[in-house]
């Protein structure tokens, strides 16, 4: 943003079409098996409202936007096919809150369950056509379950690609409230599904069941926690962020997809995203992370950020953290391509 933004400008103020542009941003509004606050399906429009706001010239990463980057329309029938999700999925969690059978809302967990495999579907034949094209793909979400249709994209054109998890919950529940589909569940279904990803290695993690700590210790190394509880006592001991982030760098295979939870970060840059947690990674934490991958030489061949909820005003705080990061990212992508 300079200030001298056509009326016509897109995302980020820029006037690239998705034809022009190295970066495109998928947006997925779509929140079906969000089981704490709502909101994150207005977080894809958020963002880019918000990213008009953003000043284009960065002092670490330069000047990203010169390599294009535009948003791409909604998916055809993803609206209409969200609002039906998420009346079945929000039936299937008021259950699950008030002690009900299962029984009583299993029409619902099934209709549930065959709407974000067809989202699935959808967003990996969408994120496919534009790698095909060469283009650097940005998924927004919309909750974490978005990203299994991307990441299976990516798994499918980088074979033993690793994936780093920016995240404060595991997301390694087999499934959750019986949703297979479920937020709570897509790294589950990564590592379950997509045997070309090599490695899953999360951090910021500080909220997770017994199950899920089990599947990390017992995945013979596939699965790699920095737990963010971990991390604050490295701090406290006088270990130095950019150890650490090496550390975390030195975990990945040479490609990299980058899965961005926004409530990674310290609830205070993100208070309306759903499942807050207290601790957390601070923004430059974040940024290190990403800064080691890329002097590491790792290649970000794609990623996405999802959970930013932009709160009842509709916009604020959360959507211009989430548009500041999002640009962050899109730099950190770009630098390690060497573009």
């Amino acid at each position: 943003m300079d200030g001298s933004e056509p009326p016509e400008a897109g995302v980020f103020g820029l006037g690239d079409t998705v034809a022009e542009a190295r970066v495109v941003i998928v947006p997925v509004p779509w929140e079906a098996t969000a089981t704490g606050g709502q909101g994150t399906a207005a977080g894809p429009a958020a963002i880019a409202a918000a990213s008009t706001q953003v000043d284009l010239f960065d002092v670490e990463l330069g000047e990203p936007w010169r390599a294009g980057i535009a948003q791409a329309p909604v998916l055809a029938q993803l609206e209409q096919r969200a609002r039906q999700a998420r009346d079945h999925g929000q039936r299937v969690v008021a259950a699950f809150d008030e002690g009900r059978s299962t029984a009583e809302v299993a029409a619902d967990v099934a209709c549930t369950n065959e709407l974000t495999q067809w989202l699935a579907e959808q967003i990996e034949s969408e994120t496919d056509r534009w790698l095909e094209a060469g283009k650097l793909v940005a998924l927004v979400g919309g909750d974490h379950s978005v990203a299994f249709g991307s990441l299976g994209a990516h798994a499918a054109r980088h074979p033993g690609m690793g994936v780093l998890q920016f995240d404060a919950h595991a997301d390694l529940r087999v499934a959750y409230q019986g949703l297979i589909g479920s937020h709570a569940s897509v790294m589950h279904r990564v590592m379950d599904e997509l045997p070309q990803v090599s490695r899953l290695v999360s951090v910021g993690v500080r909220d997770l069941c017994l199950q899920e700590h089990r599947g990390i210790v017992d995945s013979g190394g596939r699965i790699v926690a920095f737990f963010d509880a971990d991390i604050a006592a490295q701090v406290l001991k006088g270990e130095s962020f950019r150890g650490i982030a090496e550390q975390i760098a030195d975990e990945l295979p040479e490609q990299v997809y980058v899965t961005f939870d926004i409530d990674a970060l310290e609830p205070s840059l993100c208070p309306h995203t759903g499942t807050p947690v207290p601790g957390g990674l601070s923004f430059h934490q974040a940024l290190a992370i990403l800064d080691a991958l890329c002097r590491s030489g790792r290649r970000i061949v794609g990623f996405d950020l999802c959970e930013v909820a932009p709160g009842s005003g509709g916009g604020g705080w959360d959507a211009s953290v989430g548009a500041r990061l999002l640009y962050k990212l899109i730099g950190y992508a770009l630098r390690s391509r060497r573009v």
